[in-house]
């Protein structure tokens, strides 16, 4: 089965010395068991989820290290090297040449014309393959990637750049008003994410939603673990509830839970 176009991994690129610290306040939100990859000479840790692989959890690499704590999307391709040189056909830019993860795949790291940074990953294939909707990639279970999103300066160019390269289609166009459309996407049919104007964003960006049973217990958890609550809770459809977060190095990611009844 092809998964090509499905968001497959979500990766943290955490500050230096931080990794611990971090990995420590995702268990404690999202109830992940984070553990060492076991990896020769590269310090790279690994997130559960209900027995699910889930996520990465790294520093910084030390050429960037500059760079503000970030959570990465990375999407399902068939084949990287191609993939590739798609991205730099549709006027994207490879920031790190296909190169193999041994057990794992071929992976590259890419921006999109406007700049919004991504990861692709072609798997290995797996014998067995593996159950359907047992990798980091979920919308039913908590702890696992529910939802992306999009803030670009030209969300139409956007969409156009990722619908060429990985298949997405167009789903429902939400009105935010003054502020801008909110377009969905779809992957095989179903939405998987949206996409919309920078707002107040600094830069084109991914926004990385993670699934949760409580929103409200889960934003306490944020606030106590010493996170920061950037926006909601919000109603989304659904029925169901958003908030965007930020955690203690910085790095914002998003949450998303059923709407209590009553």
């Amino acid at each position: 089965m092809s998964y090509h176009g499905q968001p497959v991994w979500f990766e943290l690129a955490t500050a230096q010395g931080a990794l611990a610290g971090a990995g420590g306040f995702y268990e404690g939100i999202l109830g992940w068991q984070v553990v060492d990859s076991g990896m020769d000479g590269f310090t790279y840790h690994l997130a559960k989820s209900g027995g699910d692989m889930v996520a990465g959890l790294m520093e910084m690499p030390p050429d960037v290290a500059e760079m503000p704590p970030f959570w990465m999307v990375y999407f399902a391709v068939d084949d990287a090297d191609a993939a590739a040189a798609r991205i730099r056909e549709l006027g994207g830019t490879i920031h790190r040449e296909p190169a193999d993860i041994p057990g794992t795949g071929r992976f590259a790291i890419a921006a999109d014309p406007q700049g919004a940074g991504f990861g692709i990953l072609c798997p290995l294939p797996m014998d067995p393959p593996p159950p359907e909707g047992s990798g980091a990639w979920n919308q039913r279970k908590s702890g696992h990637g529910n939802w992306i999103e999009l803030s670009t300066s030209d969300p139409a160019l956007g969409f156009d750049f990722y619908a060429a390269l990985l298949g997405w289609q167009k789903g429902e166009a939400m009105d935010m008003g003054e502020m801008c459309s909110y377009q969905l996407f779809r992957h095989k049919g179903t939405d998987i994410g949206g996409m919309m104007g920078l707002m107040d964003a600094p830069a084109p960006a991914w926004l990385a939603y993670f699934g949760v049973d409580d929103l409200a217990a889960t934003m306490a958890a944020i606030k106590a673990a010493g996170g920061s609550i950037v926006t909601g809770p919000h109603e989304v459809p659904g029925p169901a509830l958003i908030a965007v977060a930020r955690d203690p190095q910085g790095a914002h990611f998003a949450v998303v839970g059923p709407k209590p009844e009553g």
